[in-house]
């Protein structure tokens, strides 16, 4: 395609903000004595490099750093002292020498001290209540994108790897861990420290190096390749680590088998911390957690807490082959790293735990990346990266879900076990190395004899998807592609993909699959007779859109169990949504297909059924809604009360989670009283006795007392959330909080967002989930502007524009002036092409309200 190359290459802005290449990292050796208490760290730090040319300074990256002095010696003996000077715009310390320095090695010494800061970046100070209620403090780091030099002055560039050699010097009491394991522990007489030395990593990025300093309680190892895994958490909550180590230890193993290659560190903790900004990060041999990804109580957890526990988990673990051992080259190729962590995470998963059909469930992450590439804002998978902060912004569902749905789609197109020996072959090839995404589809392509690179550049390098309209004349099947788009302006009809077509078709003479590839405007498929039905997307894999004739759209829906699987289910009932919302197919005719899944029994398909009803509440005016929540109880009604409120024996757990979920939407969406009033009664089953109420359905009972709640709820949930036994526990009861409907309790609850009693970890989001609550948005959007600046300096950079996204429920057109009014004059720094995409959602939201709000009530009317 025109546009491949440029993708890959270097502009000049990207250019001024990479490092020079005149000298080169080899080996890091640092040590570092952190004070906890006074929220400080000193530094001292050797690193080996190697001058390609004679130069007279170094540029390297330093950020919120005080550099005390800088010298160098070159390979026989002579010192050289420098000075340094600071660029904080860039980002970037330089070291100037009275006189040039040769080309060969040389030993770059620094001294320099740094702040634990409160940003969750770089190297941070994290905070908990221990069981005799004292106030406790660790320090952990968190590098990637670009925030390692907050920690030590470095070549803070994927590319520029090189051997870390750690020291830290610590308090005796304390437990200190870091990528490697332990060579030796020396106690210092006299100062009440020790020293902790560790063993030399491998060669890698500077993103991937971790510093965690703390009273920490870890897990018995167990072993895989020969190198120990451990679970570490704060003291008292090491008996919620099981699981996570036993998923840890599972997926380690598969992958080391898919890899054909053994685990490169010498050793895996899992580490849980208190305070932590994302989901986890994969430093080798030292991944960090949010407790919530990785401690659980597996008897006590709703079967949706174990997911994301197994998935976060084998996420994190699949990187250490890809992103750690194989490195992306610059930033623009984080996808590398993410969509395949994300797509291994799932084969793991289901290798692990086949009965949660995890390939099933991924159709709503594919649905989530499909949402947001529908818009006229969205982007290539890979994209030029050239400041600091473009690469922050780079975390997203099209990075994570549409790159690992893209895969895929290939791999079930080349079939697995090829895919596989592709994958092997290129972390073979690359490893302790960098790669950029030419060097996979080369091995793809060396081990599949296909052409890949055709068929993935028009994925990976153009933003968007198709949408396949498929009819049919006698035996032939006539399939053709265009962009597809919410907002029908401005549209590229010329843009074109490599799609691989899955079918399953019935005929007279019987059932069969086919695949296909479609590379012009329209694909003609001969059949051996004229079809009775036929799939496109069999299986769902691919990623693209289904648009069927009438006719052969009546041909599938009479025996909708029978013909299509669960994910073809979906698909059918999430493209058929995405077209309403583009003003394709009309609303009322997209409610008229809900009426035939009122025994659907899948709960993905539930997932995207009920998602969609959530969005026609927030449509809605107040005197509309009573119209839908009937709607809602007549088809969410029958099935609920075929599955009750408790298990039956032998059932089988999806089935427990779908309860759960039906009963939560009855009881919130769709006001049904008496669901309102059992739930109230489970609950106070299950405040005296756990045990009593079926885990799948305490998240329900719990939001629907908090739909339904006044003041004694709220207090109850407000302790609940203090003396929570578990993380997962915690949150659930934290933002149920943001639930409750009378405005005073709406009040007190936005003032936690701020006034320090949540951790900025959490407050962002508990600020999106008041955002997004139908009868107080109005007044969240209201408390948001009044106290932007304070929230700007007490939140995580990268967890504005996440909550930001609570702007789509604003949904009139006064409204929306006024929020593309404020972000005009206060834009986010970090994800502003995320932010575009709020913005862009929301209108989607507007103007399907103007085209659709009148005909919706009368629809809901002839239920």
């Amino acid at each position: 395609m025109s546009d491949t190359r440029s993708y890959g290459s270097t502009t000049l802005d990207t250019q001024s903000y990479r490092l020079p290449e005149t000298v080169r990292p080899e080996r890091y050796e640092i040590r570092l004595t952190p004070d906890l208490t006074a929220c400080t760290f000193a530094g001292e730090e050797t690193v080996l490099v190697n001058v390609r040319e004679p130069v007279s300074e170094i540029v390297l990256n330093s950020i919120e750093l005080t550099i005390l002095a800088v010298s160098i010696v070159s390979a026989e003996g002579k010192v050289l002292q420098g000075t340094s000077t600071l660029d904080e715009i860039s980002e970037r310390a330089i070291f100037q020498f009275p006189q040039m320095l040769t080309p060969g090695p040389w030993r770059l010494q620094l001294t320099f001290s740094g702040i634990l800061n409160d940003k969750l970046h770089g190297f941070y100070r994290s905070t908990y209540t221990d069981a005799n209620g004292q106030d406790k403090g660790l320090a952990s780091t968190q590098f990637e994108s670009t925030d390692a030099r907050r920690a030590f002055p470095c070549w803070d560039e994927p590319a520029l790897k090189a051997v870390f050699q750690t020291t830290l010097v610590i308090d005796e009491g304390l437990t200190a861990i870091s990528n490697t394991s332990i060579v030796r522990e020396t106690t210092r007489p006299g100062t009440g420290k020790k020293e902790v030395v560790f063993a030399d990593t491998i060669k890698m990025s500077t993103y991937l190096v971790a510093f965690i300093v703390g009273e920490f309680a870890g897990t018995e190892p167990t072993f895989v390749d020969n190198a120990p895994l451990r679970v570490w958490a704060v003291p008292g909550k090491r008996h919620l680590a099981k699981f996570a180590q036993e998923i840890g230890v599972a997926s380690l193993s598969f992958f080391s088998q898919y890899y054909t290659r053994p685990y490169p560190g010498d050793k895996l903790d899992l580490i849980a911390i208190p305070d932590f900004a994302s989901g986890a990060m994969e430093n080798l041999g030292a991944i960090t957690f949010r407790e919530t990804a990785l401690l659980i109580d597996e008897k006590a957890a709703a079967r949706s807490e174990l997911e994301r526990v197994a998935d976060v988990v084998s996420h994190e673990n699949a990187h250490m082959w890809f992103g750690d051992l194989v490195t992306m080259r610059w930033w623009n190729g984080l996808w590398l790293n993410e969509a395949f962590a994300t797509f291994m995470e799932m084969l793991a998963v289901d290798d692990w735990k086949p009965e949660w059909q995890r390939w099933t469930s991924f159709a709503v992450s594919r649905a989530a990346a499909l949402l947001v590439d529908g818009l006229k804002s969205t982007r290539p998978i890979e994209f030029p990266v050239g400041r600091p902060e473009e690469a922050a912004g780079m975390f997203d569902v099209l990075t994570y879900q549409k790159g690992a749905a893209v895969l895929r789609m290939l791999e079930q197109y080349l079939g697995s076990e090829t895919f596989r020996a592709g994958i092997s072959l290129y972390v073979h090839k690359h490893e302790y190395d960098n790669a950029e995404t030419t060097d996979l589809w080369d091995a793809i392509e060396e081990s599949s004899q296909q052409p890949v690179r055709s068929v993935m550049d028009s994925w990976v390098f153009q933003p968007g998807y198709p949408l396949i309209s498929v009819r049919a004349e006698q035996n032939e099947l006539i399939l053709s592609q265009q962009l597809f788009r919410y907002l029908q302006e401005d549209l590229d009809r010329e843009r074109r993909w490599q799609v691989p077509i899955f079918l399953k078709v019935r005929t007279g003479t019987g059932s069969y699959t086919q695949t296909a590839l479609l590379t012009d405007n329209e694909l003609r498929i001969t059949l051996p007779a004229q079809p009775e039905w036929v799939v496109v997307n069999a299986g769902g894999h691919g990623f693209y859109r289904v648009h069927y004739t009438p006719d052969l759209l009546s041909r599938l829906t009479p025996n909708l169990q029978e013909n299509l699987s669960a994910v073809e289910r979906f698909n059918l009932i999430n493209d058929t949504w995405a077209a309403a919302l583009a003003g394709l197919t009309p609303v009322t005719a997209y409610i008229d297909l809900l009426k035939l899944f009122r025994e659907e029994t899948d709960h993905n398909v539930w997932t995207a059924i009920l998602g969609s009803c959530h969005y026609l509440y927030h449509l809605l005016d107040p005197q509309q809604r009573p119209a839908l929540q009937t709607f809602i109880r007549t088809l969410v009604g029958p099935i609920t009360q075929r599955l009750g409120w408790s298990p039956q024996a032998g059932e089988h757990e999806l089935i427990s989670q779908l309860r759960g979920e039906l009963l939560g939407a009855l009881g919130t969406l769709g006001g049904d009283k008496a669901i309102q009033t059992e739930a109230r009664a489970r609950y106070a089953q299950y405040r005296t006795n756990r045990d009593a109420v079926d885990r799948n359905i305490v998240p329900a009972v719990v939001s629907i007392l908090a739909h339904t709640g006044g003041t004694a709820e709220y207090e109850e949930f407000h302790t609940n959330v203090k003396t929570a036994k578990t993380p997962q526990e915690e949150q659930r009861y934290l933002f149920a909080l943001a639930a409750f409907r009378p405005a005073d309790l709406f009040e007190h609850t936005l003032a936690m967002t701020l006034n320090g009693e949540v951790r900025t970890q959490n407050a962002p989001y508990l600020m999106r989930s008041l955002l997004l609550n139908t009868d107080g948005r109005e007044r969240a959007w209201a408390f948001m502007k009044e106290h932007w600046q304070e929230m700007l300096r007490h939140y995580p950079d990268n967890s504005i524009v996440r909550m930001c996204e609570g702007i789509i429920s604003l949904v009139t057109p006064a409204l929306e002036a006024d929020v593309r009014d404020f972000f005009a004059a206060h834009p986010v720094k970090l994800g502003s092409k995320t932010m575009e995409q709020h913005l862009e959602k929301l209108h989607i939201a507007v103007t399907c309200k103007q085209r659709e709000g009148t005909n919706l009530e009368a629809c809901f009317a002839q239920v």
